[in-house]
């Protein structure tokens, strides 16, 4: 249809319209995120729970130059997971490590959750790892509140020696309490690295908060100190095999990215 000024494609109205939209629901989302950071700062949770986020820094172990974050969820309509993304943006400042040394997943993320991201300067990862990311010999902080049990084994299996663990930080859910919850012949057959790196970890919980009871629930900070590793049997290093699993508790590289995220297949 001709217009004053010259011709327009058709639909540009729309494509209009729609990015207009698009920016209206992305400025929504970063208030919402503003705002779920100011309720941790203000129900004292994130002052109570710096105290275990430094814990790892005072027993030698190598301040994280770099951050992987996995199974964050749909923050843009789940409020958990938008607190959850707000102690993250959080941890980062507290740690001194820049947004965009921190590469984030999770295959649940809509087009307008990637570009929020990118927006706070974090780094989306291109391809779904299952959990074996490899450190590469920098230390690294692993941001992983309620993933599946597998996506952590999978990581220590992926750094699977002395060196590699104990420049680690694990933030997820609580070793100790996968121990109790599971009896020792499944832990040990189905989650061997898990397993086998128990009596090497060093683990502080976060502090439970009525305001954040579901949200940050049976969350600890693990970390590996050198000196306990090296004290573990020269056995445990040995068996090498890369996990498999029966049942798929977290979502693989074939999976839709329909299906929930890792979070969410929390057992």
């Amino acid at each position: 249809m001709a217009a004053e000024g010259g011709w327009r494609p058709a639909g540009g109205g729309r494509r209009r319209r729609r990015r207009r939209e698009e920016e209206a629901e992305g400025g929504a989302v970063l208030r919402r995120l503003r705002e779920a950071r100011n309720d941790l700062l203000s129900s004292g949770f994130w002052a109570a729970s710096a105290g275990a986020v430094r814990a790892p820094l005072g027993d030698t172990t190598e301040p994280p130059a770099r951050c992987v974050c996995y199974g964050l969820g749909r923050f843009s309509c789940c409020p958990a997971a938008r607190h959850q993304l707000a102690f993250l943006l959080l941890l980062l400042e507290e740690l001194g490590v820049p947004p965009s040394r921190c590469s984030v997943f999770d295959p649940a993320f809509s087009a307008q959750e990637a570009a929020t991201l990118a927006e706070l300067g974090l780094r989306l990862l291109p391809d779904n790892e299952e959990g074996k990311h490899g450190i590469e010999g920098s230390a690294t902080l692993f941001y992983m509140v309620h993933c599946g049990k597998a996506l952590y084994n999978n990581l220590l299996w992926r750094n699977w020696s002395a060196g590699a663990l104990s420049k680690m930080v694990i933030i997820g859910n609580s070793f100790k309490g996968i121990e109790e919850r599971l009896l020792s012949r499944i832990l040990e057959r189905d989650y061997s690295y898990i397993a086998k790196v128990l009596k090497g970890t060093e683990e502080v919980a976060l502090p439970a908060h009525p305001q954040y009871l579901d949200t940050f629930n049976d969350t600890s900070v693990h970390w590996f100190p050198l000196q306990k590793l090296e004290e573990l049997s020269p056995e445990v290093w040995d068996f090498v095999e890369e996990p498999t699993y029966e049942e798929c508790e977290i979502i693989r590289k074939e999976d839709g990215a329909d299906q929930c995220s890792p979070a969410a297949i929390e057992s």
